[in-house]
């Protein structure tokens, strides 16, 4: 695109370039916000069905357009600042989640070729951007200066730092495999992976344990159940959001649902192919790569909303303990199998 503005249009390169690099985040973020309302629609819907009811079905064709309407009741409520709170920062909080849930999406991979930055350290970007997010929830329960929402952050700020960790130590295993850091590269890694007609790391018995261990600590990294204690109602009100209100409110639950999303992308990427369809075959490489991995988030998202609506939430010492006493310890002994296989496979017999 940018030597479509450099040789076509006529503009300077530097101007090209960032005229370029405009578009393509507007390419990104345009639809990422018009997939989170339609999502929180579908989330929902989710619920509703495996609790036999029917769910938003009023605003809109099948209840489609309630997710624009509760935008708009946010949109034209009043922004209430406490008065003994820090203004500059009770602002800035929100800002922050919604800006770190949107940067990371420069490095995942559509399809091949097909990505905003494609640097060659994508996945240790991901988890310096995505790490960012604790600052926006530890500084909007500081600054609200009320209690709830200040045990509501540290309750957080811990649970982020402890299943980041974790991932971490599987995300290295991810590496070891495939060879690269690279999203695009993991991703052409798993072509062929399981008897050269399955595409995806989840088929490798080493891996799939580290598959179903990420998308776990994928529910805990974005505050869902059954580890959504940050908002548990009966004890924290609503927990580090308790203070916001209008659009302030709406940042943040729209930088945990495009999270959300980018977990599901995560998952699908590292493990289950990314843009490449389920087995490899040829008339399959047919339909275009992005299709593929929206079908594989949009399962991702069906598991999360799946969860959500029927697995009891978790007690914090048993949060805690999964994540320090069982997934840590597991993940870095993976680390060490993982590591010990590839040395046997390259070494000559």
């Amino acid at each position: 695109m940018t030597n479509f503005f450099t040789y076509t249009v006529g503009m300077p390169y530097g101007w090209a370039w960032f005229v370029a690099t405009i578009i393509g985040i507007l390419v990104i973020a345009l639809p990422l916000m018009l997939a989170v309302a339609m999502i929180i629609y579908a989330d929902r819907k989710i619920w509703a069905a495996m609790a036999l009811r029917r769910g938003p079905n009023v605003v809109g064709p099948f209840g489609l357009l309630q997710s624009f309407a509760d935008g708009l009741k946010v949109f034209l409520q009043e922004t209430i600042v406490p008065s003994a709170a820090n203004r500059g920062l009770f602002l800035l909080a929100p800002i922050i989640t919604f800006t770190v849930a949107l940067i990371v999406w420069a490095v995942i991979p559509w399809q091949a070729g097909v990505v905003l930055a494609d640097i060659n350290v994508g996945l240790l970007y991901v988890l310096a951007a995505s790490s960012l997010g604790v600052y926006g929830v530890i500084l909007s329960g500081w600054a609200s200066n009320s209690k709830y929402p200040f045990y509501s952050a540290l309750r957080a700020a811990a649970q982020m730092v402890s299943y980041e960790v974790a991932i971490g130590f599987i995300l290295i295993s991810v590496v070891m495999w495939a060879g690269s850091f690279n999203l695009s590269d993991i991703v052409v890694a798993q072509q062929g992976h399981g008897l050269g007609w399955i595409n995806g790391f989840w088929i490798n018995p080493l891996l799939f344990p580290m598959a179903v261990m990420f998308f776990i600590s994928s529910l805990a990294e974005t505050q869902r159940a059954p580890f959504d204690l940050t908002e548990a109602e009966s004890e924290l009100v609503a927990g580090y959001q308790t203070e916001y209100s209008s659009m302030s409110f709406a940042l943040f639950w729209l930088g945990e649902y495009a999270n959300v999303i980018l977990m599901c992308a995560l998952n699908a990427t590292l493990f289950w192919g990314g843009w490449l369809p389920p087995l490899n075959i040829g008339f399959l490489y047919w339909v275009p790569g992005i299709i593929w991995l929206l079908l594989k988030m949009g399962f991702f998202f069906f598991l999360f909303s799946w969860v959500k609506a029927t697995v009891p939430r978790y007690r914090y010492d048993q949060l805690m303990r999964l994540g320090w006493k069982v997934f840590l310890p597991l993940s870095l002994f993976w680390v060490f199998l993982v590591s010990g296989v590839l040395m046997l496979m390259r070494v000559p017999m």
